[in-house]
């Protein structure tokens, strides 16, 4: 159809962005029960009739796997995936391999199988590890990705089989085009991240966090990485401070430090490789499990905004993202995406500078900038949440900027638009009358003021089968995306905003007078 011959309403709905919503952690139970049927049935009819257009959920492996190697249980989702088709909604799926519990929101626990704990009682080094040999067992060492030492099946393997098990129980799912997004769980809370500022032992915002790889495992892969280039004196870092530190009080992110010798180059490119090649070797068995399926892959970045406008972006570095002014830690993550046609789901969409302490030197707004753009320049679907739930219109306006960053296009698809977006997350607070009426009509600005739109072939969102996976790119590929791009421009806010203070002021007299 040409330009030229489509209606306002048709050239508008090119500016639509999705909108999902993130279920609650436990909305089925750690016992593999859908407990509440009828209460999660009424929530989601509520957001079906808001616009919303599809809803995600954590699939735990902790559950799911719980009974032993291979013992899958899809029951209870099978039944919660029932109900969310019957509320004409879509899904997004997240094979969640990490612990739930110990993380920023998180309200209930989740731990990952018994059998895989076993493994670590005997072999605590399956597990992240800082200098003092604290252990973290929220998700395995990527140090163990290609080890059999799970019943004589790697990390890998496990991951790979889960997801092929998965295809295989939700299969009319797939047919029916109901679960259109699966996002691999690729570390802690399902980021691809080291888990560098874990709140169960003791970090709390905006500490550095700490460096994770003293494990045998990866202790030997870097010993041997230093030997082939000369250096077999060279060891991990033992100047890095502890999570709380400030990044000028160690000698490794200090003004002169370590992160700027050869030797702190050498360690810190090692570790944020190591990183990526564990997402794309999980990613390439994602891709086998899916193939043919009408489903999007994605990954999901974390948001770490804190020291991000110091030199050394120290709370980033030791999370895995080797990112400074002359480095683009986040352009090799989104070309490693691309090989397998991956969405980049990125985090902290609705937090401004201007809110955050300015001793923390945060700036989620230039990171969001940097990240989305990254993505955008690797040809990649961006897609995005919050960080933590918010209900207030500054708060939505600046998900709606990000969304389409230079707003919407009267005249069809607008130059940048992410994906979609996922609120985080589903709850009593959300639906409370007011923050639910100022939630439908984010709704309704993402939509580009359009209503909900069932085909999303109509906005541009063509889901073909999955394809499998280009080639493996060679590291140097990967790496020559580190060279630092301008991000696109902003606009200052957005086209579309929810209101501000006026609207809240109404809100608070029409409430007076309820």
């Amino acid at each position: 159809m040409q330009a030229s011959s489509l209606t306002y309403n048709e050239k508008m709905l090119a500016n639509y962005v999705p909108v999902y919503v993130m279920l609650p952690l436990g909305v089925v139970t750690i016992n593999n029960v859908l407990e509440d049927k009828a209460g999660i049935e009424k929530q989601l009819k509520e957001l079906r009739a808001a616009g919303v257009d599809g809803v995600m959920v954590d699939v735990w492996w902790g559950i799911i796997e719980s009974q032993g190697p291979k013992q899958y249980d899809w029951s209870a989702y099978r039944s919660l995936f029932q109900i969310v088709q019957e509320c004409g909604l879509k899904l997004q799926a997240i094979m969640s391999f990490h612990q739930c519990g110990g993380n920023v929101g998180d309200v209930v626990n989740i731990p990952l199988p018994q059998w895989v704990l076993d493994t670590g009682e005997s072999d605590p080094d399956v597990f992240y590890t800082n200098r003092s040999g604290n252990r973290n067992n929220e998700y395995l060492s990527l140090g163990v990705d290609n080890k059999p030492l799970f019943y004589g099946r790697t990390a890998v393997e496990i991951y790979g089989d889960y997801m092929k098990s998965f295809r295989e129980s939700m299969s009319d799912f797939f047919e029916d085009g109901l679960i259109i997004d699966i996002e691999v769980g690729l570390g802690p809370a399902g980021e691809l991240r080291y888990p560098s500022y874990p709140q169960n032992q003791g970090w709390v915002f905006p500490g550095i966090g700490e460096f994770q790889c003293y494990d045998k495992y990866l202790k030997a892969e870097f010993k041997e990485a230093a030997t082939s280039v000369g250096h077999p004196e060279w060891e991990l870092p033992d100047n890095a401070g502890t999570y709380n530190d400030t990044p000028t009080s160690t000698e490794f992110f200090g003004p002169t430090g370590t992160y700027l010798t050869e030797k702190g180059k050498f360690f810190l490119t090692w570790y944020s490789n190591k990183l990526l090649s564990h997402g794309d070797q999980i990613l390439d068995e994602a891709n086998k499990a899916f193939l043919g399926c009408k489903v999007k892959l994605a990954a999901k970045v974390s948001g770490i905004h804190w020291w991000y406008k110091a030199d050394d972006h120290a709370a980033e570095l030791t999370a895995g993202y080797y990112n400074l002014k002359d480095r683009d830690g986040y352009r090799p993550v989104a070309r490693m995406l691309s090989r397998h046609y991956a969405i980049l789901n990125f985090t902290c969409l609705e937090m401004r500078d201007s809110e955050q302490s300015s001793d923390a030197k945060s700036g989620p707004q230039e990171l969001v900038q940097q990240v989305l753009s990254a993505g955008w320049r690797e040809n990649l679907e961006v897609a995005g949440e919050n960080a933590l739930s918010r209900y207030d219109r500054d708060a939505y306006n600046q998900i709606l900027l990000n969304a389409r960053p230079n707003g919407a296009n009267k005249k069809g698809p607008p130059k940048l638009r992410m994906y979609g977006v996922t609120y985080l997350r589903l709850s009593d607070d959300l639906l409370q009358k007011n923050n639910f009426n100022i939630f439908k009509t984010f709704v309704k600005r993402m939509h580009a003021n359009q209503d909900y739109c069932p085909d999303p072939e109509k906005y541009n969102h063509h889901i073909g089968q999955l394809e499998r996976s280009k080639p493996k790119m060679p590291i140097e590929y990967l790496l020559e995306a580190t060279e630092p791009m301008e991000p696109f421009p902003w606009d200052k806010e957005t086209d579309m905003s929810v209101g501000g203070a006026l609207s809240d002021l109404i809100d608070k007299i029409l409430s007076i007078f309820k």
